[in-house]
């Protein structure tokens, strides 16, 4: 190892994949706060001086972990990594995405015409074609313009949807409420995402803002929250509507067949469908891909034919100028029927939102060179059919089929409307388990339904509910005018989030010229709101319901977030003292038995206050504790070797440590206990070979620095993983050379070598001792040490605040999943103890 002198700085060149740390006495400099330090032990102010004259850290290359080790790779772990597929296995995956993205925005055809015509009844040719021209500008603006070249560019990491964003948004401004946020989240390696840039004063004074304001958090937050419910509210619409409006085709087919028999019929059809979401969306994907493969070949080729035999002049509703005829001529008829028109882009937001493991390029390319022109071809078809049979405008798809091929399409119809049902429902899936992790949403049970893609889930609960509620939407109003309406309030709310959000990342995040955001967000949600005037005027015929239903979504997820928020606020607050537990010294004031005792809780910081709560109730402690800390970080996934973070709670003879197990919120933690124990107590000795490692070359240092010098500093500093350091030498964090000669040991300090090789021989049999202490106490077992904390309003709260927690959150936390039931703990190696916490 050789070193350098410059400016009074000493320096260590090191392995350039770590960092190093430059030993600075200048007073003047900046000095990051996480390189500040004071001699203690898992302390929490880390960047607080007890001293009135300093000697600074600096450190240039990567930052290190706040904790110092992460978990480095352990052999035969899962890991979270996409393979490198082969050209069959990427056709594969293309079939799928038709059947799993595409397949709601592909069926709206078949009730478009029908909605906006029902709205704004047909009076001649020009208002077939000024209908036209609205649909097929509506569909290329919005699902094309925004969604497909904007929006998908805004994944988090390949995941889409409301949540994704609000996680992308977070990860780059702390703007979530919940104040369990590290700095050493944001060292993640999945944070590949520019950062606003110092040059960039409007990037760096929106994330200001968004840190700094509580009222901008809480905005933030109401408006992800009612996007949510609103695309959960839209699981429940979209198989209704699709599954009601392809049955219908049986009316024509099949003339005495009534309303009441189609509502019978999807009732049955809508049965099957939820049944087999449990199957998965690879096996269900793959079998219904070229099905809807077919049904897009349909659409365009009975498009082409309509235009050939009907009337190919239909083409003139490419000129945009047959919209403003058709409003002139039908002011506030047309203005009604853009709720109709609105349909044609229905499943826009499910196309972001079930992105999945799909690359946003292969959606992109497949939505530009298939779904949109058949689409186009469909619509185009529907409208030279309507100008030559005007009186047709209810059923217009059926009626405009080819009587040759009625039959084949209006089967393929029907399994393109359960297609499309299924993609609603996914998207659904996705948003919920993303809400759960980011403690937007109550705990429930979640089924991983394919091994290789993590993406593709099943939550039993939800999917059942939305069986119940979509059963009764199709009971209660029978007819696809109705639901349509309360449809076009589901997209729209969507939508507007979304637009939204998204402008807030290009702000923020893209850091794009701010006449382009404002354009976007001007045309953009000028335009949906619009859609939405129109679609709020027919509230009263059935749309109330699915309001009345997205508030009561909304309502459980504030709820929950709120009652989280204020739990973990008042564990901090009640956490115990380092000098607590340093005063009742190594056996805790108890008996020490042999063995490990994990310790589960949600601080990130600090001892929870129910740890005392098991000191005061069991009649011994075991011999190791370790606390343990399951936290989902605003990341689609964290690394396998990124996964832990250690740190020594107290000195090394009480035998404890803080682990934290970082979480991304796609992350699958399908592993039993015995392999995450396995996992933890691997890393675990990790940690403690590299922090005796790091004492080892510090020493060495520390003696060559007195000898040549004859300076010595009796200063001391604790680094971020606990171990202490003299002040007077550069910090040798992760130095990759463990072992170093002996002969090069005993002449690079002038020291006798005796002494050296007894204080490596000590430093040596304290290692062994301690990883022989680990075997031991493991072989005695591990014992899992769960706190129940519940929360209670003070009996001086308001009566609103005593109405939600007592009730609403208690509600909620009884009846949602509990922390055993994830964790897959046998009761046998399970200890409780409840604590009730007065908020």
């Amino acid at each position: 190892m050789s070193g350098e002198r410059e400016n009074g700085e000493v320096m260590v060149k090191m392995d350039s994949t770590e960092s190093r740390w430059v030993f600075n006495r200048d007073e003047d400099d900046d000095v990051d706060g996480d390189s500040r330090s004071r001699v203690s032990y898992d302390s929490e102010e880390e960047g607080e001086d007890d001293v009135a004259e300093r000697q600074r850290l600096l450190r240039t290359g990567p930052r290190i972990d706040s904790f110092d080790v992460e978990a480095l790779e352990i052999p035969g772990a899962p890991r979270h990594e996409y393979e490198d597929f082969t050209l069959g296995r990427k056709l594969l995956l293309a079939l799928q995405t038709l059947g799993v993205v595409f397949g709601d925005v592909g069926t709206s055809p078949l009730y478009t015409f029908d909605i906006i015509f029902n709205k704004s009844p047909i009076s001649g040719e020009e208002d077939v074609l000024g209908a036209l021209s609205l649909v097929l500008y509506t569909l290329i603006l919005i699902p094309l313009v925004k969604y497909v070249l904007v929006v998908l560019w805004a994944n988090d990491d390949g995941e889409g949807g409301t949540f994704a964003l609000y996680s992308l948004i977070c990860r780059h401004a702390k703007a979530s409420l919940l104040p369990n946020q590290l700095p050493s989240d944001a060292r993640i390696s999945i944070f590949r995402l520019k950062v606003p840039s110092p040059e960039l004063e409007r990037s760096l004074k929106i994330k200001e803002n968004l840190e700094t304001s509580w009222i901008l958090k809480k905005l933030l937050l109401i408006l992800v929250l009612f996007g949510t419910s609103m695309v959960i509210a839209d699981g429940v619409v979209t198989p209704a509507m699709s599954v009601m409006s392809a049955v219908n085709g049986l009316k024509v087919g099949i003339s005495p067949v009534e309303q009441d028999e189609v509502v019978m019929i999807s009732v049955a059809f809508l049965i099957v469908l939820f049944s087999v979401q449990r199957f998965g969306t690879s096996k269900v994907g793959l079998a219904v891909g070229p099905a809807l493969l077919i049904w897009f070949c349909s659409l365009g080729g009975i498009g082409i034919f309509n235009l050939i035999k009907y009337d190919s002049t239909a083409l003139r509703a490419f000129n945009p100028v047959h919209i403003y005829y058709y409003f002139k001529r039908n002011s506030t008829q047309a203005w009604i029927s853009l709720g109709g028109c609105l349909l044609c882009v229905t499943g826009s937001e499910a196309m972001f939102a079930d992105l999945c493991y799909f690359s946003v390029r292969s959606v992109q390319l497949t939505f530009m060179f298939l779904v949109l022109p058949c689409l186009l071809l469909g619509y185009l078809g529907q409208g030279a059919f309507l100008m030559k049979n005007q009186e047709c405008s209810d059923q217009v798809f059926f009626h405009s089929i080819p009587s040759e091929t009625f039959w084949a399409v209006v089967v393929i119809a029907n399994i393109a409307a359960l297609i499309a049902s299924r993609a609603m429902i996914t998207a659904t899936f996705s948003c919920i388990k993303q809400s759960i992790a980011l403690g937007c949403f109550p705990r429930l049970k979640i089924i991983h339904t394919s091994r290789k893609f993590m993406g593709q889930i099943y939550i039993p609960v939800i999917n059942w509910c939305l069986l119940i509620f979509c059963l009764m939407f199709v009971a209660t109003f029978e007819s696809i005018n109705e639901i349509g309406n309360a449809y076009g309030i589901a997209e729209l709310g969507v939508m507007m989030v979304t637009t939204i959000l998204v402008t807030i990342v290009m702000l923020l995040i893209w850091q794009i010229n701010i006449i382009i955001v404002l354009s976007f967000l001007a045309f953009f949600l000028g335009l949906e709101l619009v859609f939405f005037s129109s679609v709020l005027w027919s509230v009263v015929d059935g749309s109330w319901v699915l309001l009345v239903f997205s508030a009561v979504l909304f309502m459980i997820m504030y709820i929950w977030n709120y009652g989280s928020k204020l739990k973990y606020e008042t564990e901090v607050k009640q956490k115990l003292s380092m000098d607590l537990l340093l005063k009742l010294g190594c056996n805790l004031g108890t008996i020490r038995a042999p063995g490990i005792g994990l310790v589960y809780n949600e601080l990130v910081k600090g001892v929870p206050a129910i740890f005392g709560h098991f000191l005061t109730t069991l009649p011994a402690i075991h011999s190791m504790i370790i606390f343990v800390c399951i936290k989902y970080v605003p990341v689609p996934v964290v690394p396998q070797s990124e996964r832990f973070l250690f740190r020594r709670v107290c000195p090394k003879s009480y035998h404890m440590f803080r682990c934290i197990a970082r979480y991304g919120y796609k992350d699958v933690r399908k592993e039993n206990h015995q392999t995450f124990e396995q996992l933890l107590i691997e890393s675990l000795e990790k940690f403690i070979r590299r922090e005796a490692q790091e004492r080892s070359l510090e020493s060495d240092e520390d003696r060559d620095t007195e000898s040549e010098e004859d300076v010595a500093f009796s200063r001391l500093l604790v680094a971020p993983n606990g171990s202490v350091y003299s002040l007077g030498v550069p910090l040798l964090a992760g130095f990759s050379c463990p072992e170093r000669p002996k002969e090069e040991v005993s002449t690079s300090n002038q020291v006798e070598p005796t002494v050296v090789d007894q204080s490596v021989a000590d430093a040596g049999q304290s290692l062994e001792r301690e990883l022989s202490f680990i075997h031991k106490a493991k072989e005695s077992g591990v014992v899992y040490l769960l706190g129940h904390g519940d929360i209670r309003a003070r009996k001086d709260s308001w009566f609103f605040k005593k109405l939600v927690i007592n009730y609403f959150y208690a509600f909620l936390r009884k009846n949602c999943r509990r922390g055993t039931a994830n964790l897959s703990v046998p009761h046998t190696n399970l200890m409780q103890v409840g604590m009730t916490y007065m908020v």
